[in-house]
């Protein structure tokens, strides 16, 4: 895509996110003599403070570059998604500057009836700051999520470097670390300036000497999908392939999916039958 037919591309991007939204939904009062849906493009502009005149060639795709200052009021003048803000930076040739802070997240029932309808293979959502969101019976009782662990209770970075189940019980331990904290480091570029990100990495480095050595590499981040092969204090050895899926309208979050193998997923339906088994 060259430069005219991303601003092209910009201006109709912009155009269909003002005429999805009604007045209501930015907090002006509606009007009788609205003829077309959507909100007009002086609604934007003053909303977003920027002028009417330079806005509406910027709709045109007239060659005109937004700063990163202007691209952040239309985002949130427009009530735009995190992958919509995304693309808004994307089409206007900037990069999203980091987010200053995470926000609260939340899972859809859908999501979590998902997660349910995957058992007996072990799935979990993590958030932006790899935090457990949701899981299954089945990851319950794989990596004992449920569990709680002090300070972090729910967080997938700290069980991985302070719970010596994890550690015995995933091979080749170092390497996956290794791979993880190169993702993470990625996931942490992108809020700069939330505090609890900060937090979390300095508990990390107080508690654990392997973090703190693995913490002062830069790897590039490579795929952690694959074979992967557990050890499970009651099942024993475990293998699965392991699958890494996205939400379109919340790309921070990702979903874990543990496809268990044949003879695994065996041991895991039958497991999961029995009393002992946590929920």
């Amino acid at each position: 895509m060259n430069d005219s037919e991303r601003r092209a591309a910009l201006g109709n991007f912009l155009r269909d996110l003002r005429s999805s939204l009604t007045p209501l939904d930015v907090g002006l009062l509606p009007s009788n003599r609205r003829r077309t849906r959507g909100l007009r493009r002086e609604e934007v502009a003053g909303i977003a403070n920027i002028g009417l005149s330079w806005y509406t060639r910027l709709e045109q795709g007239r060659d005109i570059r937004p700063s990163v200052g202007v691209l952040e009021s239309l985002a949130s003048a427009l009530k735009l998604t995190p992958n919509e803000r995304r693309h808004l930076f994307v089409l206007a040739g900037e990069s999203p500057p980091p987010s200053s802070t995470i926000a609260e997240e939340r899972i859809s029932s859908s999501i979590q009836d998902m997660l349910h309808a995957l058992d007996p293979n072990p799935a979990y959502v993590i958030g932006k700051k790899w935090d457990f969101l949701a899981w299954n019976k089945a990851a319950a009782a794989v990596f004992t999520i449920h569990k709680l662990s002090p300070p972090h209770d729910y967080n997938l970075m700290w069980r991985q470097f302070t719970d010596p189940v994890w550690k015995e019980g995933t091979e080749d331990w170092e390497l996956v670390s290794r791979r993880m904290l190169a993702e993470f480091r990625t996931a942490r570029a992108r809020y700069l300036n939330d505090a609890s990100f900060d937090i979390l990495i300095e508990d990390l480095k107080r508690t654990s000497a392997d973090f703190t050595m693995m913490w002062q590499d830069h790897e590039v981040p490579s795929s952690l999908d694959g074979y992967k092969k557990l050890i499970h204090p009651a099942l024993g050895a475990i293998e699965f392939e392991h699958i890494t899926l996205q939400f379109p309208n919340e790309p921070d979050q990702r979903i874990m999916v543990y496809i268990a193998l044949s003879e695994t997923k065996v041991r895991l339906e039958h497991y999961l039958t029995q009393p002992h088994t946590e929920k």
